[in-house]
């Protein structure tokens, strides 16, 4: 059986939930909410996403679709610029120097969609229960969030910055945008410098990414703290490197509840 799909606007964002299709309309069981976002380049259409879905379902209800673990949707959607969000296909290419395919905002452009994405999570986390459950007859009782690749940027800042965000599963993610994008700037003969990293752009990171918060406080100034974390990372990843995240995963503390 195939996961059923219903597709909401949410404030003028397309929004596909997928629920198990043995899901009750009268169960009042609370559910449990995953966001699962596609990687650059994709949208929220790709196969393999669906395909991941699938699986998500077969694990939370059993294999065979058997006895149900907990009841679980899964919530996808367009990263900006991506799929129906789409203005200009460029904006999402990297540092080339084939001219067609160079993108000289290429570290700009990346970080906004990725922050953006977060945003755009909180907004849902805030929302979506209104569309979904309107006479209020179910209760969203945990919020997770994975994704690939973009995804996986995407989601170590949303955990980094939304509390009602207890799991996530960053796929081929890096929570340290600086090590990450100066290795990329470095291989492509591009300088750490303006105009490719505004003055205001490196304030900006060195603020807010998550590598620059206190992630290794036992205490509550830790956003981490008390959640856990799926890390999913290549070990031969070129564009990806392992080294990027290293240190950050491996001093990363989430205290007795996370994991």
């Amino acid at each position: 059986m195939e996961p059923t799909k219903q597709t909401l606007l949410v404030g003028g964002l397309l929004v596909d939930v997928y629920s198990h299709p043995t899901s009750s309309s009268s169960s009042t069981d609370p559910i449990h909410a995953l966001f699962f976002l596609h990687g650059r380049f994709e949208s929220a259409q790709e196969k393999h996403l669906v395909d991941t879905v699938k699986v998500l379902f077969d694990e939370s209800y059993g294999s065979g679709w058997g006895e149900r673990k907990k009841d679980l949707i899964v919530v996808a959607f367009d990263h900006r610029n991506h799929g129906m969000r789409l203005v200009d296909q460029k904006r999402n290419f990297a540092w080339s120097s084939d001219p067609a395919e160079n993108n000289d905002q290429h570290a700009v452009d990346m970080y906004t969609i990725q922050t953006g994405t977060a945003e755009d999570v909180s907004f849902l986390i805030d929302h979506l229960p209104s569309f979904l459950y309107r006479s209020g007859e179910r209760t969203i009782v945990e919020w997770g969030m994975g994704g690939t690749s973009l995804g996986g940027h995407s989601t170590w800042i949303a955990l980094s910055r939304e509390p009602r965000l207890t799991l996530g599963i960053p796929i081929i993610g890096c929570p340290d945008y600086t090590k990450l994008i100066s290795r990329r700037a470095q291989a492509s003969g591009i300088p750490f410098s303006p105009p490719y990293f505004p003055t205001s752009f490196k304030t900006y990171i060195e603020t807010y990414d998550p590598a620059q918060l206190p992630y290794r406080a036992k205490d509550a100034s830790n956003p981490f703290l008390g959640k856990k974390v799926l890390v999913l990372s290549g070990k031969e990843d070129k564009l990806v490197p392992w080294v990027a995240s290293a240190e950050f995963v491996e001093g990363l503390e989430v205290g007795e509840g996370g994991y």
